[in-house]
């Protein structure tokens, strides 16, 4: 412990107030820049060897190159950072994995680029955090002001990607609850017309592109999983799990009901419908409901004082007229 404390001393003396800090920082710097090359030093990957075996198409200008048989959208340049950037929990990396897919974010490489800017913005927020204490903390700054300076922007920029993408995800949320009301009238329409349930999901997904488009993304989502081959049972599940709604969920649900036990799917759309327009108008009627509470303190901070004001002002002035 005195060993601590002299070192400690020796380092204010020589360095300044904030001289354990400067080493602090030099340290962890030094750290840094040990670990880096690590970071590039991956593993080949085995299906890198297939890429100069893949199908070969001819050009216009006579050079084969390979073709590609699916579409790739990610961004590969993480490639190589995915286990530094990924949780290494399986429960982690799905909880995270479904919150993107709720708020929109649905590339490959969604969940390391989500934690390469969590971990970007909460270093970069700490840099700035400390530089802003050096400059204007003066020569000896309070040890309230070094944490709030440098530990307040650092968990702040580290939890801003979070919250942006909760931000997001209610965003869609809301969208989709606004939307399928109007949705369900539509597919019962086309499948009273003589559709098929694949058939009304895409032409209700094309008509409700411009004012819902992101339950119309949500629809062909199903339909082009359909078309794939794959089981209509585990897509609708699959949309109800993406969306993260309620009443997704139980429209799901009896859709699958209704093909399990052989009822016409108009019925139950017919059913479904109506229950979920009485909902939306019962969501209004309670956001109305809801409104004169969220007035009443704007109306006393903004109405009560300038009443007052006017009511009791000239009986105070002409009191203090008389007294003084």
């Amino acid at each position: 412990m005195a060993t601590l404390e002299q070192g400690w001393a020796f380092l204010i003396a020589a360095l300044g107030p904030l001289g354990p800090f400067y080493v602090a920082g030099f340290l962890g710097l030094m750290m840094i820049m040990m670990t880096a090359p690590m970071l590039f030093r991956t593993r080949p990957d085995p299906l890198n060897k297939l890429k100069g075996a893949g199908v070969m198409t001819p050009r216009k200008s006579g050079k084969e190159t390979p073709l590609r048989l699916r579409y790739d959208a990610g961004n590969r340049q993480l490639e190589k950072f995915k286990p530094y950037l990924e949780p290494k929990s399986q429960k982690e990396y799905t909880a995270t994995r479904m919150k993107l897919i709720q708020a929109g974010y649905r590339t490959r490489n969604a969940v390391s680029i989500y934690h390469l800017f969590r971990f970007g913005l909460g270093v970069g927020a700490l840099a700035a955090g400390t530089v802003f204490v050096l400059l204007f903390g003066g020569d000896n700054p309070s040890l309230t002001m070094v944490v709030g300076g440098v530990l307040g922007p650092g968990v702040i920029g580290y939890y801003a990607p979070d919250y942006w993408v909760e931000r997001r995800k209610q965003v869609r949320q809301e969208d989709i609850t606004n939307g399928f009301p109007d949705a369900l009238d539509l597919m019962l329409v086309c499948v009273e017309a003589g559709q098929s349930l694949d058939q009304a999901i895409l032409r209700v997904a094309s008509e409700i592109k411009n004012s819902y488009p992101t339950l119309s993304e949500e629809f062909e989502i199903v339909s082009n999983e359909m078309r794939a081959g794959k089981d209509r049972v585990t897509v609708l599940r699959d949309m109800g799990e993406r969306c993260g709604i309620s009443d997704i969920s139980a429209f799901v649900t009896v859709l699958v009901q209704s093909a399990q036990f052989g009822t016409s799917v108009a019925d139950a759309l017919r059913v479904y419908a109506s229950e979920m327009r009485d909902k939306r108008v019962m969501r209004a009627e309670e956001k109305a409901n809801k409104l004169p509470t969220k007035l009443t303190l704007g109306t006393m901070m903004f109405t009560v004082p300038p009443l007052l004001l006017i009511l009791v002002g000239p009986s105070l002035y002409e009191i203090a007229q008389a007294l003084f």
